[in-house]
């Protein structure tokens, strides 16, 4: 967990808070993209009736387990299945794209779905260093220049920043789409605290910059057009079940993917195992179990108890959860039990 908040806030309580849902759109072992994909909208579906806030997909490419990589379709699939949950990225890795074509492609969905649209921007490939050349074709282009594509991205859709632009993002300009940065560290911190924005932290696999990066994002804060004061949306994995034992044997298929991912042979996510002491090794034991301290796995009791240590810690604004359960009636499962806990 992270450490005890060390500012003098009031301390929030679970219940003051929207609760969201991060979907990765995992393929499993046996499975295929298209069940993935009619999971993540009957997940969707369930979010919405259980009440959580919005729903947001991540730009993963060259990965077996994830299948959201083109993550605009997949976020138009999902609007277009539900009714008022809002939907978006978490996020959209802006240096694989020319921001005019995500300007085009969110004012289009927000033009289908008006009001239900969050476009969440990261500055990290979200694969490997092969793949993002293939991506990018230009091996300059390495996130360096992220506050510059940031800057034109949101100039097409606030023309009147950028007068005589000759270049127009139709549908997509003066719609009002909020935009979110994401990070893992500082610097989107610091950027999204100068530029007013809101801002999302992947404590979910970077437990160790968490508290560090929300100082960073909260004492850079300036107050613009789109926030009076800061706002943080904070990632955690979540596997609740109704048994403490339950939920760490469905745990182990995370923690099979992190292991996987360690030895440089991501695959999808794999169905529990009774010991994982029987994969890896102490050395990889060890480098998990530290990337994911902040995991909260248990019982309704356990993960409510859990989750406000969590929250008394980061004064978060909002919580997205991240659930990455082999069964889907068992990811369901725990995404109800969370539902339930406020």
């Amino acid at each position: 967990m992270p450490e005890e908040n060390p500012l003098n806030q009031s301390q929030k309580q679970l219940n003051d808070i929207p609760l969201s849902v991060l979907d990765l759109a995992p393929i499993v072992t046996g499975g295929t993209p298209s069940d993935s994909f009619r999971n993540t909208l009957d997940l969707a579906r369930h979010a919405e009736k259980w009440g959580f806030n919005r729903y947001w997909l991540a730009e993963h490419h060259n990965m077996p387990g994830i299948a959201s990589s083109a993550t605009s379709v997949v976020i138009g699939y999902v609007a277009a299945g539900t009714s008022k949950i809002r939907v978006g990225s978490g996020g959209i890795m802006l240096p694989n794209h020319a921001p005019l074509v995500i300007a085009e492609q969110f004012g289009t969905l927000e033009s289908l779905y008006p009001g239900r649209i969050d476009l969440g921007l990261g500055r990290a490939p979200g694969t490997d260093q092969t793949t993002m050349r293939a991506l990018r074709r230009d091996s300059r282009s390495d996130g360096q220049d992220f506050p510059e594509q940031l800057d034109e991205l949101r100039s097409y859709l606030n023309p009147s920043s950028s007068a005589g632009m000759r270049v127009r993002a139709i549908p997509g300009e003066g719609l009002n789409i909020p935009i979110w940065l994401l990070g893992s560290s500082g610097f989107s911190a610091r950027l999204a605290g100068q530029l007013g924005l809101p801002f999302s932290f992947a404590s979910h696999f970077s437990p160790d910059n968490t508290l560090p990066a929300l100082e960073v994002y909260r004492s850079n804060f300036r107050p613009s057009e789109v926030l009076d004061e800061p706002y943080v949306m904070v990632g955690v994995n979540v596997i609740a079940a109704d048994t403490d034992e339950e939920a760490c044997w469905l745990a182990t298929s995370m923690e099979q993917q992190f292991l996987n991912l360690v030895r440089n042979r991501p695959s999808p996510l794999n169905p529990p195992v009774k010991n994982m002491d029987e994969l890896w090794n102490p050395f990889e034991k060890a480098t998990i179990q530290q990337q994911l301290r902040t995991s909260i796995v248990g019982s309704p009791k356990v993960v409510k108890e859990k989750l406000q240590a969590f929250l008394d810690s980061t004064q978060a604004d909002e919580l997205i959860i991240n659930s990455q359960v082999y069964d889907h009636k068992a990811r369901l499962r725990s995404y109800e039990i969370l539902s339930g806990l406020k």
